[in-house]
């Protein structure tokens, strides 16, 4: 076959260090718009980007020339320099290790990007760490509860 045609739409979760609320609304849409950078200077489609202060939401259509885990290495390592070379929160910064990626069909894209699109709304009534123990169970992952989150000691 002389191209490859590929149709994949990966959704990535994942949390600050200790899943602290430090992203601030003063400047999260320049780290949605850094973020994005780094995922369109990587050949992938951006399709819906939004968060909470203590987490983020990417929503991408992924190209099968780079691996998902060296995507997440380059977004998370790259904004977290940038979050500290601009000084933008109070101390270090740092994502928790780790994330989730969740794949979807063509047809569920639309309530993905609105779910993401929503996240304020979908927070009054559960907390992070609830909807990511149920993205866990609806996408039937297998897990140990003792390494789902880094628990400050």
């Amino acid at each position: 076959m002389a191209n490859t045609y590929t149709q994949i739409h990966i959704h990535f979760v994942f949390a600050v260090k200790f899943r602290d609320a430090i992203i601030q609304s003063k400047w999260k849409e320049d780290l949605y718009k850094y973020m994005s950078g780094i995922i369109q200077n990587n050949n992938h489609k951006l399709l819906a980007i939004n968060g909470m202060p203590d987490h983020i939401h990417i929503l991408i259509g992924l190209r099968p020339a780079q691996s998902i885990s060296d995507l997440m290495k380059e977004v998370k390592q790259s904004s977290s320099k940038w979050i500290n070379q601009n000084k933008l929160s109070n101390g270090h910064f740092e994502w928790q290790e780790g994330y989730g990626a969740f794949s979807y069909s063509k047809s569920q894209i639309g309530q993905v990007i609105n779910y993401i699109q929503n996240q304020e709304l979908h927070h009054e009534k559960k907390t992070f760490t609830q909807e990511y123990r149920d993205f866990l169970v609806k996408f039937e992952v297998e897990y140990d509860e003792k390494f789902i989150f880094k628990e400050l000691i």
